[in-house]
């Protein structure tokens, strides 16, 4: 599949172009390569040497990325940056980058499909950012407890947890990555508990007096879903070769 025919249906089908994000984001193809044909795609959460690297060498035509190489503007092309676009030049490796685009879609979107994995039922949106609703809330009914352990067993992390809300979680809100800033929000909506990846120090104090509880799972595991579930499409679609490249931060 030629590279222009790939990220032209990659831009519909997450409406890249239409999707306020950051100003300098710049989701969509960051960067292109000489290859013809796309037969093997690499999906990582960031770019960065490692994934760069990992992508070469599983023999990948394109890395698909969450968080791409611009979020800053214009900047010299020196020191980790020259590094990692010298690599993909290197390895002719074409990059796409999806942020909010992919965080919000309904299908492959990093919230909906954590939400779907653990079984909440999504009964809308939550959490405006640029002007688009990139969360989703739903309603389960579990001990707050027994909840935190299914977030760890899936994510494969230790969960930390701000436990201010109700002991039995009935209306949830799910923020991947930096959703710290949305327990205001959770509180206005009724939600007794907020699912993200990592909040600011002060968000303790904000779970703490808004009677909210917060789950803090880490910005990296959390949004592990939407490139894996993107590259899954991919293959069914195409027929393309898909591997997801795990490089977690901890964080």
């Amino acid at each position: 599949m030629r590279l222009t025919e790939l990220t032209e249906y990659l831009d519909r089908y997450l409406s890249t172009p239409t999707i306020p994000d950051y100003p300098n984001a710049l989701n969509g193809l960051q960067v292109a390569s000489r290859r013809t044909d796309i037969r093997r795609v690499a999906a990582a959460v960031d770019v960065c040497a490692a994934t760069i690297g990992m992508a070469a060498e599983a023999g990948a035509d394109l890395l698909l990325v969450h968080h791409g190489l611009f979020w800053t503007g214009p900047r010299p092309l020196v020191g980790p940056q020259f590094d990692r676009v010298a690599g993909l030049l290197a390895a002719d490796l074409a990059l796409y980058s999806a942020h909010l685009p992919l965080d919000l879609h309904a299908e492959v979107g990093n919230n909906p499909v954590l939400a779907r994995q653990l079984g909440v039922a999504i009964k809308g949106g939550f959490g405006d950012l640029h002007g688009s609703t990139i969360g989703v809330w739903g309603e389960l009914d579990e001990p707050r407890d027994a909840f935190l352990a299914r977030v760890g067993k899936l994510l494969n992390v230790t969960p930390r947890s701000l436990a201010f809300g109700p002991s039995r979680i009935r209306r949830l809100g799910i923020v991947t990555g930096a959703g710290g800033s949305l327990i205001g929000a959770a509180a206005a909506m009724g939600l007794d508990t907020l699912l993200t990846g990592e909040g600011v120090h002060h968000s303790y104090f904000d779970a703490e007096e808004l009677k909210v509880n917060v789950i803090y799972a880490g910005h990296y595991a959390t949004e592990t879903a939407g490139v894996r579930a993107l590259a899954d499409h991919l293959a069914s679609r195409f027929g393309l070769t898909t591997v997801f490249l795990d490089h977690p931060t901890g964080m």
